[in-house]
C-alpha cells in the first residue's frame, strides 16, 4: 500500500514529457507541405480511478510557397491529436501573396484578445516574431517580416490572429483591379 507521498499519488509525471501545455516545436514534411507542431496541451478529468489525460495539439501547415493553414484537434494521446490537427490544417489552407520573401504592406489581424500586427521588412531582416506567429511566417514562405503581439500570448489565438491578418493582404495588381484604376 502507499502512504500518499510518492510521486505517482501526487501528479505523476508532471514536468517531463508534454507536460502541462508543453511547447512540441516538431516538424515533418508530408508531400509538399511542412508541418510544424506549435502546442501541444495536456488536460486531465479526475474519474474514479484517477486522473484520465487528453491531449489537444495545435499544427501550422504550409507549402512555404504562399499556402498555409492551421489545424486543432484533441485525442486520447498526442499522435493521434497531431495527426487530426493536420487534416484541419489541410481543409483551412489560405493563399498568402508573398513578394520578394516579405509581405506587401502592414496588416493587423485579431483573435480573441491576441493583436498581432505584421510589417513588411527589407531583405536580411529575417523573421522578428514569437515562436506561434513565426511557425505561420515560415510556413507560408515569409522570410522578412517584423511582427508585434498585443494582449493575449494564448498560442492558438496568436496563430489564428497571424492568419487573420494574411487573409487581408492584396498585392497592387489586386488592388488596380478591384478599384479599377492604375496605381503607378
Amino acid at each position: 500500500m502507499s502512504t500518499g507521498t510518492s510521486r505517482e499519488s501526487r501528479g505523476g509525471d508532471r514536468g517531463r514529457g508534454a507536460g502541462r501545455g508543453g511547447e512540441a516545436g516538431g516538424e515533418r514534411a508530408a508531400g509538399e507541405f511542412v508541418e510544424k507542431v506549435v502546442k501541444v496541451r495536456r488536460c486531465a478529468t479526475v474519474v474514479k480511478g484517477g486522473r484520465r489525460f487528453s491531449f489537444a495539439g495545435l499544427v501550422v501547415v504550409g507549402n512555404g510557397r504562399g499556402k498555409v493553414g492551421c489545424g486543432y484537434a484533441k485525442a486520447n494521446e498526442v499522435p493521434p491529436a497531431v495527426e487530426k490537427a493536420i487534416k484541419d490544417g489541410m481543409k483551412n489552407l489560405i493563399e498568402v501573396p508573398v513578394e520578394s520573401g516579405t509581405i506587401p504592406h502592414r496588416v493587423e489581424g485579431t483573435s480573441g484578445t491576441a493583436k498581432v500586427i505584421l510589417l513588411p521588412a527589407s531583405p536580411g531582416t529575417g523573421i522578428i516574431a514569437g515562436a506561434a506567429v513565426r511557425a505561420v511566417c515560415e510556413s507560408a514562405g515569409i522570410h522578412d517580416v517584423l511582427t508585434k503581439a498585443h494582449g493575449s500570448t494564448n498560442p492558438v489565438n496568436l496563430v489564428k490572429a497571424a492568419l487573420e491578418a494574411l487573409k487581408q493582404l492584396r498585392t497592387r495588381s489586386d488592388v488596380e483591379r478591384l478599384r479599377g484604376v492604375s496605381l503607378s
